[in-house]
């Protein structure tokens, strides 16, 4: 098993730098154990003009066999010779990507003490397999399967098919491609980052068991540039052996990790719309535990129950919930058989997990399963799969962007999706000074970015209806204070329809609505405000 790097040299530096880079001496035959044979780096020409270094894999097959046993292609055979008669001493696999990381770890790391800033700086690279197997499984294997792998990251794919016989060619090409790759201007650590991962990918296949932990290892070596592949899917499926549960969750990391940094922030930072607290605390009780009035409805509650009331007023069948957080919403709507589809969006995998597990995704009846689907995405971002819906709800979302990435939304839902009704709630920061436990000043949770007053939901609702070619209607959700009004503020906007009637207040209200909202948030002879900690977004 053989692979080659060459470079050249230039102005900043010999190419015998490549010996700096790889932490191997162009002068010497170095050779390292590894745990299927022997590892033998040498350099077939060393000058200041052209560097080459090569990389021998010398696999041992009996003790593939014995380490191997039971796991993976080579452990499981069709045929007991076929444990021993095999292509893995010769064609470049997951043995030779498992001797990259043993022989260049620190190479891969993009360490060079001895010449600090060398690791970092992009060179030309030449790298040669003269025999990759190259596996379809109907995905397309051969050299178009190479070209799809490296074209992408900036490679020239030189890959040709080995025939299975050059003393026979109407027997046709073999599984196998002779693979060069070329570059002007790539990183050491980058390139052989990319070949641990895609040599298995080319194979597809895997000498060794893939446990979960492989996940980790994936998106390791595959940060910086595998989110953003365009055949990232393909990637981790096969680098993972097929397995739907690792691949799931590598792709749901992958993509948070895109959206992350398309906004210049940490993937803990946006996956974050899920904590333990309670949706809304419990009432006081008397020393027996008994109430001697019924529980009033919680605050989430009323709002959710005012959000399907907008749905069924504009007729909305399928429903798009953005931010749908835990999925509380959704359970809701599918307890109504009008509402035929709902898909739920969320940047947070945390989140979808936890609302797959709320409504029982692997319980529902299958009708009922066919009618909601979670998806991962931001909605900063315009996203295909956002368009044709009836309507879409933003419950608690808006005030946890900040505000340069609110246009960013605007135009994604109402510009792009575009569906027929949109409906947004948010907190009314006039009524904070009702909480009691809520220090003046201070917003509603702690990710909220801005508390809008009534009159600046007003005025960005109006401004957005304006823009986008809706109109808007406002109401309040809770129970009404005379002085600072309802706790939470309700948008619904509708696509193309008459003007809004304002109310005195200055909240745009219709008669019909102001019948919606008095069937569904009576109002209690006594107000008492509670904790205001659920009203974040991961309350719904």
């Amino acid at each position: 098993m053989f692979m080659s790097i060459s470079t050249t040299g230039s102005v900043e530096g010999p190419a015998t730098d490549l010996g700096f880079l790889l932490h191997k001496h162009p002068g010497k035959v170095q050779r390292f154990a590894t745990s299927h044979g022997e590892a033998h780096v040498f350099y077939p020409e060393a000058g200041d003009d052209v560097c080459t270094a090569a990389l021998l894999l010398d696999v041992d097959p009996i003790a593939l066999v014995r380490k191997g046993r039971g796991k993976g292609r080579g452990g499981s055979p069709d045929f007991a010779l076929a444990q021993y008669v095999n292509d893995r001493p010769y064609a470049a696999s997951s043995l030779l990507a498992v001797a990259l990381r043993t022989v260049f770890r620190s190479a891969m790391k993009g360490a060079c003490p001895a010449r600090p800033g060398l690791a970092d700086r992009p060179r030309p690279l030449r790298i040669t397999l003269p025999a990759v197997p190259a596996n379809g499984a109907g995905e397309g294997g051969g050299p178009v399967m190479a070209v799809r792998l490296f074209e992408p990251l900036g490679w020239r794919v030189e890959a040709v098919a080995l025939p299975l016989d050059e003393a026979f060619p109407e027997w046709g090409e073999s599984r196998y491609v002779r693979l060069a790759l070329v570059s002007d201007a790539v990183r050491l650590a980058d390139a052989l980052q990319q070949l641990y991962v895609l040599l298995p990918v080319l194979d597809g296949a895997k000498h060794y068991w893939v446990a979960p932990d492989e996940v980790d290892k994936l998106l390791a070596a595959g940060e910086g540039w595998l989110a953003a592949h365009p055949e990232r899917a393909l990637i981790t499926r096969r680098y993972l052996s097929r397995s739907r549960a690792l691949t799931r969750v590598a792709m749901e990391r992958l993509e948070l990790a895109r959206l992350a940094e398309a906004d210049d922030r940490e993937p803990e930072e946006v996956d974050n719309a899920v904590d333990d607290r309670p949706e809304e605390p419990a009432e006081a009780t008397g020393a027996t535990g008994a109430t001697s009035e019924p529980k009033p409805p919680s605050l989430a509650g009323r709002r959710r129950a005012a959000i399907i009331a907008a749905l069924r007023e504009v007729g909305a069948a399928r429903v798009a919930d953005l931010g749908c957080g835990r999925g509380e919403l959704i359970g809701e709507l599918l307890k109504d058989a009008r509402f035929t589809e709902v898909l739920g969006v969320d940047v947070s995998a945390r989140a979808l997990q936890a609302a797959a597990r709320g409504l029982r995704l692997d319980r529902m009846p299958e009708r009922l399963a066919a009618r909601v689907t979670l998806a991962q995405g931001a909605l900063t971002y315009t996203d295909a799969r956002l368009k044709g819906f009836d309507a879409a709800v933003l419950c608690e979302v808006v005030e946890h962007l900040d505000l340069p990435r609110l246009p960013a939304l605007e135009y994604a839902v109402f510009g792009a999706a575009r569906p027929g009704a949109v409906v947004v709630t948010t907190p009314n920061a006039e009524y904070n000074v009702r909480w009691e436990s809520l220090p003046a000043g201070a917003v509603r949770h702690a990710d909220h970015r801005f508390e809008w007053s009534r009159a600046e939901f007003r005025a960005w609702a109006e401004r957005v209806a304006a823009v986008f070619g809706y109109t808007v209607v406002l109401r309040p959700v809770g129970p009404e204070d005379e002085e600072v009004g309802a706790p939470t503020q309700l948008a619904l906007f509708r696509l193309g329809t008459g003007p809004a009637e304002q109310t005195p207040t200055g909240t745009a209200r219709t008669d019909q609505a102001a019948t919606d909202q008095a069937a569904t948030d009576p109002t209690p002879t006594e107000h008492t405000p509670t904790d205001p900690a659920p009203e974040g977004g991961e309350s719904r």
